[in-house]
């Protein structure tokens, strides 16, 4: 979805630090990211006036790459973004339009995000509690039109694994080429975990890449968009000053940090 987000001017800039308490562990810090908040606001919009978009930094943890994107007729460079469907949970969506956009398929990757949102106070039975969470990282309200308003969120997420590549292809087929939504990263993996489903045994054969889809774009001016997996630190000195570079910038020191909470760091 192209938009003036995709130009957003940013905000002030910051170099403080946060802290993190995890569930059993002690504090851990973060860097707080290099863009101000803006100042909170009230604002009142109905259905009619409102329209919901999500977007995503695409993490390749294999290999330290993340997902870029690039117009190839308006020459600059993008994380994914769109639209929610209607009726569709927002972080599902987010995953939905970073495939759309980038043809990578992608899901939420729960990290030590600093957020503001409780946890579950009575959990139902059976699930883990994890003091990582998918959570947006940013959120961005813009006008769509003098009477529209349009509030966007900034998802952290992971390229599948091959196994769930395979799974989602063949359910694909199967469903006549409709989009299939992941299943959600295990609360029980961790990262290194996650890492090692992708690392040859042994040393033989060769590290999994990421499968990139072509034509999953939806109408003419997605056509035009590219996508590359990059170095992280290529990524947002392409990106250059605004939300979306700081965008992968959280995500990666989320990684990091939730390696270093797992010891594996």
């Amino acid at each position: 979805m192209k938009s003036f987000l995709h130009r957003a001017k940013p905000s002030q800039s910051a170099t403080s630090s946060l802290t993190i308490m995890s569930h059993n562990a002690a504090p851990e810090t973060i860097q707080e990211p290099t863009i101000r908040s803006d100042p909170p606001i009230v604002g009142n919009w109905d259905s009619a006036h409102t329209t919901i978009g999500a977007g995503v930094a695409i993490f390749h943890l294999a290999s330290s790459r993340i997902v870029l994107c690039y117009h190839s007729v308006d020459k600059y460079w993008f994380l994914p973004k769109g639209r929610r469907d209607a009726s569709e949970d927002t972080g599902s969506g987010a995953e939905r339009e970073g495939f759309e956009e980038s043809g990578y398929r992608n899901r939420l990757l729960p990290l030590p995000i600093p957020t503001r949102q409780p946890f579950a106070h009575n959990p139902p039975s059976g699930i883990q509690s994890t003091p990582f969470v998918t959570e947006p990282v940013w959120t961005q309200l813009a006008p769509v039109t003098r009477t529209a308003q349009y509030i966007l969120f900034w998802y952290i997420t992971e390229t599948v694994p091959p196994d769930l590549e395979t799974a989602l292809t063949t359910q694909t087929k199967e469903q006549g080429g409709a989009y299939q939504y992941p299943r959600k990263f295990p609360a029980d993996l961790t990262l290194k975990e996650r890492v090692e489903m992708e690392t040859p045994t042994e040393g033989k054969g060769k590290r999994y890449e990421p499968v990139r889809h072509e034509n999953t774009g939806v109408g003419e001016e997605e056509a035009l968009y590219e996508s590359y997996l990059v170095p992280v630190g290529e990524a947002i000195e392409r990106l250059g000053r605004g939300i979306s570079a700081d965008v992968v910038k959280k995500g990666r020191e989320a990684i990091k940090l939730r390696r270093q909470m797992e010891g594996n760091d």
